[in-house]
């Protein structure tokens, strides 16, 4: 289920910004499909991202 709330986030918020930066570019127009592709890509990189980062607390320095 952390799978498809993170997409779903993820597409959210990808395509609310693909829609604001085309309508601030003067001449663009809105297209749906390069914010889905975008928002897989930040999707793929949230998913390693966590992965990588290790969970246990850091020693005392």
């Amino acid at each position: 289920m952390r799978f498809f709330w993170t997409f779903f986030w993820s597409f959210l918020l990808v395509q609310m910004l693909t829609y604001v930066v085309s309508a601030m570019t003067e001449g663009a127009k809105y297209e749906f499909m390069p914010g889905l592709i975008i928002s897989v890509g930040v999707t793929l990189l949230l998913y390693i991202a966590t992965a990588i980062i290790p969970n246990e607390p850091a020693a005392k320095h």
